[in-house]
């Protein structure tokens, strides 16, 4: 049996090290694409002369500005993930918890308004995080690395 323990462990380090590793290289990999992105966006800033505020600066402050707005709109987007998750498992519980009272009904209708109410605030926070670079002018889509 310690011996089973022991090879989990070790197999969970393993794992671990694993994991660590290749993560190190996605992120890298994200990086590279989003760079390139706003390579490519900067170009296109640059040819069309759309957005008079964007086409005045310069390439160091627009590719500054281009990779702070892709940063936070992934740091905003992955706590938009977390909040609708920790909502979820609200609702979960709630609805469990209305299911011990009311039944199968209860259970029903309380996921139905929980899967409103989060579809809400999903749109609502993602409106928020939209909004300060369309105030600027930039597209968000041509930023977005998925």
């Amino acid at each position: 049996m310690p011996t089973l323990v022991e090879l989990g462990l070790l197999l969970l380090l393993v794992g671990v090290t694993v994991s660590y590793f290749t993560r190190a290289r996605r992120v890298a990999d994200t990086q590279a694409m989003t760079e390139r992105r706003v390579d490519a966006y900067i170009e296109t800033i640059r040819r069309e002369r759309s957005n008079a505020e964007l086409s005045a600066m310069s390439d160091t402050e627009l590719r500054d500005l281009l990779l702070s707005s892709a940063h936070n709109l992934k740091v905003q987007h992955d706590r938009q993930l977390y909040l609708l998750f920790g909502g979820v498992v609200i609702a979960l519980i709630g609805a469990i918890l209305v299911a011990t009272e009311e039944g199968f009904r209860g259970f029903g209708v309380a996921l139905v308004v929980a899967a409103l109410v989060l579809y809400g605030i999903n749109e609502f926070v993602g409106r928020q995080i939209k909004a300060p670079l369309l105030a600027k002018g930039i597209d968000i889509e041509r930023l977005r690395v998925e």
